[in-house]
């Protein structure tokens, strides 16, 4: 049975939603998301024999928000995690994530392997760590509307969606794919005059309940991962070069603009530099970047065979 709690873990609360018993599978959510976002696989998961527990990430929903940007980095986001492994009362985990989800899944996996025994990215591929802080990689290039550029200012963006949340929800899900770059004159969710409808893989009563909590919790929380981007590039100094070697999947849909980018692109066609130990790179055609709410069918039977065969 779906169940809820808040577990004090790492110096905040975390908000959980949990289902099932056997091995433990920890579900990583992105940005502008919710644990909510994995509805779908925490029933199919837990009917597969498994533990699995969603949690609303560091910032987000019921989970704690601290203050400070600093209190964002990969080594807070990951700590969260490894912490919630214990407070859960186990020592060993299998981690997954999707949209920003999935460099903590993928760090967690780096940071500590002995406690996170096998690994699953959804939407974006391992990172390699470049030769110089990403925020300056775009400048050099001439980079100027790139959205991470613009989510950097505090306050700037939060404004720009906290207007009208139920539209920036729509916008979002439904069109972030054209937005990674900003065009000149309009804010990340474009041209206010057209009309945003709802996907038919999001139901209204989902949708009312992202936009209730984002009117509750505001986007700060969520904003302040990218404003630490060039932060864990110097934390992450010692992991340069370093391969994941637990066994590893990778989902993504091929329409999702984070993989078909030049730089996604690349990262897609040689994670094998980094994961050593991949077991499968699905790429779903016609799919787009909320991949485990868009395909949940296909997403969820890749997930269980996976987690069946690493778990024994």
């Amino acid at each position: 049975m779906l169940s809820s709690r808040l577990i004090s873990a790492n110096g905040i609360e975390i908000f959980v939603t949990e289902q099932g018993s056997g091995p433990l599978v920890l579900l990583c959510h992105g940005w502008p998301e919710l644990s909510h976002s994995w509805r779908h696989q925490l029933p199919a998961i837990a009917a597969a024999g498994f533990h699995v527990v969603a949690p609303d990430m560091r910032g987000f929903g019921r989970t704690s928000a601290p203050e400070s940007v600093e209190s964002y980095s990969i080594f807070d986001l990951v700590g969260d995690m490894v912490a919630l492994v214990a407070e859960l009362g186990e020592t060993k985990a299998i981690i997954v994530g999707h949209d920003w989800g999935a460099p903590v899944a993928w760090h967690a996996a780096l940071f500590r392997p002995d406690i996170f025994t096998a690994v699953g990215g959804l939407s974006v591929a391992p990172p390699w760590r470049g030769h110089e802080r990403p925020m300056e990689t775009l400048a050099k290039s001439g980079i100027t509307n790139f959205y991470w550029q613009y989510f950097q200012k505090p306050g700037v963006a939060e404004a720009e969606f906290e207007r009208d949340v139920d539209y920036t929800m729509r916008a979002i899900s439904f069109g972030v794919d054209d937005s990674l770059y900003l065009r000149e004159g309009f804010g990340f969710l474009g041209n206010p005059a057209i009309e945003r409808k709802l996907p038919d893989w999001i139901g209204p009563a989902d949708h009312a309940h992202v936009v209730e909590t984002y009117r509750r919790t505001g986007f700060r929380g969520g904003l302040n991962w990218y404003r630490n981007i060039d932060r864990n590039w110097d934390l992450t100094a010692p992991w340069h070069g370093a391969q994941i070697h637990q066994p590893a999947i990778f989902i993504a849909g091929a329409k999702d603009s984070v993989v078909t980018s030049i730089l996604g692109g690349k990262r897609v066609t040689e994670m094998h530099r980094v994961l050593p130990n991949l077991k499968r790179k699905l790429i779903i055609e016609g799919a787009g970047h909320w991949i485990q709410q868009e395909r949940r069918d296909e997403v969820n039977a890749a997930l269980i065979e996976f987690l069946k065969d690493v778990s024994g």
